[in-house]
């Protein structure tokens, strides 16, 4: 029995979230409620409090999803040689990560950004998972030149995996483009 209450306040949790990000990425994060998310679940805001007590709340605990994903890439990175193939697989695994919840997250984090940017530790949470990813790919004697293409790379798969992207095509091809490109610019 307590078990199946566990599973159920997961699946809750769960359920806010996506219904959060979505909010919060079709209609911002500052014109979005805990009343409308609440709402939309068809649940009561006391329901809603019992899993998350801000916005910031759900939007930290989706960030941390992500952060913990990109800590086992940058592990594993880390735990080879820095090749350029290693970090071209690095990419390929990036793309993985960032599809679907991922880039959902990232994608509201950067449409968010102005909204964002007073909420202290969320803003430094997004920074680190991009310094994280940015440093694990860094060749070892790394130039000015190597470290700009290596961020953009990074960045270009960060921006083909957003969800209901403008730049057109199928999440698929989308991903096959920023392979492309990301192994032309990687050193």
């Amino acid at each position: 029995m307590a078990e199946a209450t566990t599973k159920r306040r997961g699946d809750t949790r769960q359920r806010i979230q996506a219904v959060a990000l979505e909010r919060f990425t079709d209609f911002g994060y500052d014109q979005t409620s805990l009343r409308e998310i609440a709402e939309e679940l068809g649940v009561t805001k006391a329901a809603l409090y019992y899993h998350f007590k801000t916005k910031e709340e759900i939007l930290d605990s989706l960030l941390r999803k992500v952060s913990s994903e990109v800590d086992d890439l940058v592990a594993w990175m880390e735990d080879g040689p820095s090749t350029r193939e290693r970090r071209l697989e690095m990419m390929a695994r990036l793309a993985v990560v960032t599809r679907g919840a991922g880039g959902g997250v990232m994608q509201c984090v950067q449409q968010n950004e102005a909204a964002l940017s007073n909420l202290g530790a969320t803003t430094e949470l997004v920074h680190q998972i991009k310094q994280r990813l940015w440093n694990a790919a860094l060749p070892a004697d790394a130039s000015l030149e190597d470290k700009l293409r290596v961020r953009m790379a990074v960045m270009v798969v960060l921006i083909a995996n957003k969800p209901d992207s403008d730049l057109g095509g199928t999440a698929d091809e989308r991903a096959a483009a920023a392979q492309t490109v990301a192994a032309e610019l990687m050193p």
